[in-house]
């Protein structure tokens, strides 16, 4: 298989917010890798056995699900021990392993952030495909300035999937993707901007890039826990105008 190129992401804090509930919050991390550049065509193909047309743009129209099942193929290829675990849909984060995963919401802003505290890393013309270049579609990774990871197209090109819920007593399994995407206007291209999709949703601006780093716990790591989901799944508090809850 094609090399998944990863950075290695030094142990640090970050701030993140969930604009529904009008909470901040810090996470801190310790040190994990992802991948210098979103997941390709050409790797995707090689994993699933399909010819990429554009095999150096990112892999788009990829489900939740489809891309943690391109994290554990990629584990078995390379001998790492899976990260994820299914029954039927229903899939488990094992945080000790070593295998390649999809980034935790709180890590993925960490590594596209690089330091920066504003909604940028840079000037978006230099670091991000957006809808003021007029593309129709996403581009060859790393052709924009990277952070100071080191990071090609964490904003801009397309949005990536992380393995965080997006707000489970509204949207019950939506997880959350990031970054902005090739079609976005300068205000959905922000390091802190959320958005998210059922786990089966694919669409042509949505891709996804890897991480590793396995961890001494069970049910919660870098930034996200189970409880943490459940509790935020059980919200019964006073809601905006507009929302009708799950039932």
């Amino acid at each position: 298989m094609t090399d998944l190129e990863l950075a290695r992401i030094p142990a640090g804090t970050v701030q993140l917010h969930d604009a529904r509930r009008k909470v901040r919050w810090s996470v801190d991390l310790e040190s994990y890798e992802i991948g210098v550049y979103p997941v390709t065509q050409e790797q995707l193909a090689e994993i699933i056995g399909e010819t990429a047309s554009h095999p150096r743009r990112p892999a788009t129209d990829v489900s939740w699900l489809r891309a943690v099942r391109f994290c554990n193929a990629a584990s078995e290829w390379e001998g790492l021990d899976p990260a994820y675990a299914f029954e039927g849909e229903e899939v488990t984060w094992h945080v000790d392993a070593d295998g390649y995963r999809l980034p935790t919401e709180a890590e993925w802003e960490h590594a596209c952030r690089a330091g920066s505290t504003g909604p940028h890393y840079g000037p978006l013309g230099e670091i991000a495909w957006t809808s003021a270049d007029g593309v129709t579609a996403p581009q060859n990774v790393g052709g924009r300035l990277p952070n100071l990871h080191g990071l090609f197209d964490t904003l801009g090109n397309v949005w990536e999937w992380t393995w965080d819920l997006l707000d489970p007593a509204r949207y019950g399994d939506y997880r959350v993707f990031r970054g902005g995407g090739f079609a976005d206007d300068a205000w959905s291209v922000r390091a802190s901007t959320r958005r998210g999709g059922a786990p089966r949703m694919h669409h042509d601006d949505v891709g996804f890039r890897v991480a590793r780093g396995g961890f001494d716990a069970v049910g919660a790591a870098q930034g996200w826990s189970a409880a943490a989901d459940a509790e935020r799944a059980a919200y019964d508090g006073p809601t905006p105008p507009g929302w009708t809850p799950l039932r």
